[in-house]
């Protein structure tokens, strides 16, 4: 055919209705009137001369060509945005975009001040922060939709392959307890004593949750034997809880850094144990880089990853450059 039978704006429409399940809602996340919606959803089936949405439902439901025109709308509209980025970049970084990913400790504690640092030299570029589970995360990034993550979870089994995935950094789970515990005035307590407190822990199907038992399984401490007094659904609340005497809680040294200065919270040691997980830099080597990326990965991710040697910290730099894509070669040649 010679000529496409849909626009981008349509694609961009039908994306809006799939996501928000009905045209009024997307509509209004639009900011188009709904008639307006209906017009370019009637007309665009009329072009391709199948219908996309079942309307016998109050939801907004895909048919089979709906949801096929979707999965292709979602590549054309992500290729869309990298090659505006790309243009973006002939400006040398006055201007542009960067989009990061992390999963939730890393996306809470460690990436606005890696952001913050990167905004004081390049304030010109606009950054974006994602924060959703690993498993979105990686996603997220494989789809195009994020230059670059940092998290603590598991790749998907299914992504490992098309994922570049390089180690960055040791995060620690600290121990803390109330500055009031008996325990507090130990410098470090038995592994058994772990046994007797009563935890404070995070909803035993969320994605921190399962980390940090695979961690502490892996120290030797079997999880199934200490005490879940509570369950929280976030760091905060569970720091606060410490911190009001309710129990002790094993949380990432990034979280509690504030807590410790101000002296509210107890780091405690537990004897010949310490217990570490790895966070890994995710990133598409199929996908564009763009400046703003790269500058990040130079200049901001070195400066973080403050367990691992200084030699490591720059061989790290070097796999992600290296893992740039091979096209487009002008973007390239541009960047270096």
């Amino acid at each position: 055919m010679s000529d496409l039978p849909f626009t981008l704006d349509q694609l961009r429409i039908l994306k809006a209705i799939a996501a928000e399940g009905s045209f009024k809602r997307a509509a209004d996340s639009l900011y188009v009137s709904q008639p307006a919606v209906s017009l370019q959803v009637q007309n665009l089936e009329r072009q391709l001369d199948v219908p996309l949405f079942d309307r016998g439902g109050r939801r907004a439901q895909l048919t089979e060509a709906g949801h096929l025109l979707l999965s292709y709308g979602d590549r054309i509209l992500t290729l869309c945005q990298e090659t505006c980025r790309a243009i973006e970049d002939l400006q040398n970084l006055q201007g542009g975009t960067l989009i990061v990913g992390a999963s939730q400790t890393t996306g809470t504690y460690l990436l606005p001040r890696m952001i913050g640092l990167f905004r004081q030299r390049y304030s010109d570029v606009a950054v974006q922060l994602h924060v959703h589970s690993t498993r979105r995360t990686a996603w997220s990034v494989a789809n195009g939709q994020i230059d670059l993550a940092i998290i603590g979870g598991e790749v998907p089994p299914e992504l490992q392959e098309s994922l570049e995935i390089i180690p960055y950094a040791e995060d620690e789970l600290a121990l803390i307890l109330p500055v009031d515990h008996p325990l507090a005035r130990s410098s470090a307590i038995q592994k058994d004593d772990l046994y007797k407190l009563n935890f404070i822990a995070l909803d035993s199907q969320s994605t921190i949750r399962k980390v940090i038992d695979q961690v502490l399984t892996r120290c030797g401490i079997e999880t199934r034997r200490l005490k879940i007094e509570m369950e929280l659904n976030s760091i905060e609340a569970i720091k606060n809880a410490v911190q009001a005497g309710l129990g002790a809680a094993f949380v990432s040294i990034s979280a509690i850094e504030k807590e410790l200065q101000m002296g509210v919270l107890h780091r405690a040691g537990v004897e010949d144990v310490v217990v570490t997980r790895m966070l890994s830099v995710i990133i598409n080597p199929n996908r564009y880089r763009s400046k703003a990326a790269e500058a990040f990965t130079q200049e901001i991710l070195p400066q973080f990853a403050t367990h691992i040697p200084a030699a490591d910290r720059t061989a790290i730099v070097h796999e992600v450059l290296d893992s740039r894509p091979l096209e487009p070669t002008s973007s390239h040649s541009a960047g270096s």
